[in-house]
């Protein structure tokens, strides 16, 4: 088990290195033998290669896949945008991991410097987006779809000291920290979109949310999804999808709803909250299972192909 001071060291000694949100605390892998960028190019032989039975704790990569390459997985084109020039995905291969307490503190000595964050859709424009895919709704075009909006600032922060806050006031299941020299990535994330183990595969999709009150408690929110009729359809629509993208990978009447709209309680709002099982087919891949399951239906809406080509054709960011 890390000590704080440990985690100062290593933080300060300019190593790269993820901290990842475990049961009973956090992991954090660092002495990366191998940094892996994708691309369009090299995405599928990265999922396809075969690697050796895992030994030790390390014999794993780590990492994420950003948006265009997912939508280029499953043959979805998306026209020239405008975008920060980061990478498509990046994989790191951990030589050590450690051990975090489940209260993770750390502050910096320096102090931070904020500037107020700016938004990359102004209202007049949102609505006209909004009452634009209203239309395609009632056409027919799609059932559900998420509009992004950006929030953009330049500040000065310690990405620890940020993630450090975070953790101990909102503390997400899907929490995690890359820390690499010239940039961080921090998620507060309580969507878990795949998990796999051996052949048990499962999803769970979020779709519904409720600011917390004095007066509202998990039993009265539960009652307010239920009677709450566009949370309730937004919510089956999104489990129906995912059960879809479930079933093409997974043995035929194994796909089944493990926690059917349960309420999950954050620090300031309540989700709405379903889990999907199955067993996986035989022969069924990595690549198979990531362009089955990606990108999540919660973060882009239904039915996945045709709504990806209204929202790609609409944004004028990428969403990387």
């Amino acid at each position: 088990m890390i000590t704080q001071k440990q985690l100062a060291e290593i933080h300060h000694s300019g190593k790269s290195y993820i901290i990842y949100k475990s049961k009973k605390g956090f992991d954090l892998f660092t002495n990366f033998s191998k940094k892996i960028i994708l691309n369009n190019k090299n995405v599928t032989s990265f999922l396809n290669k075969k690697y050796k039975n895992k030994q030790k704790n390390t014999d794993l990569f780590i990492g994420f896949f950003g948006y265009e390459l997912l939508n280029n997985l499953i043959n979805v084109k998306i026209p020239k945008q405008k975008n920060i020039n980061f990478p498509k995905g990046i994989f790191y291969k951990p030589e050590k991991k450690i051990k975090i307490t489940n209260k993770l503190k750390y502050k910096s000595e320096k102090k931070f410097r904020f500037n107020k964050f700016k938004i990359n859709i102004n209202k007049k424009s949102y609505v006209k987006i909004f009452d634009k895919f209203k239309k395609k709704i009632k056409s027919g075009e799609t059932y559900q779809i998420k509009i992004c909006t950006k929030y953009k600032t330049k500040s000065k922060i310690d990405p620890l000291d940020f993630f450090s806050r975070l953790s101990q006031t909102n503390l997400a299941p899907e929490a995690f920290m890359i820390r690499d020299k010239n940039y961080s990535i921090i998620s507060c994330s309580p969507e878990n979109l795949i998990t796999k183990k051996g052949f048990d595969i499962s999803t769970k999709p979020i779709a519904g949310t409720v600011k917390k009150t004095k007066t509202l408690n998990k039993f009265k929110a539960l009652n307010y999804f239920k009677k709450n009729l566009k949370e309730t359809k937004e919510h089956n629509m999104i489990v129906d999808m995912e059960r879809n993208d479930l079933s093409r990978i997974c043995k035929v009447g194994s796909v089944k709803l493990s926690k059917q709209k349960i309420v999950e309680e954050y620090k300031d709002l309540f989700h709405y909250v379903s889990l999907i099982k199955g067993k996986l087919k035989k022969n069924i891949n990595n690549i198979d299972i990531i362009k089955a399951m990606m990108p999540g239906g919660s973060v882009i809406g239904c039915p996945k192909i045709n709504t990806l080509n209204l929202l790609n054709n609409q944004e004028r960011e990428n969403r990387n």
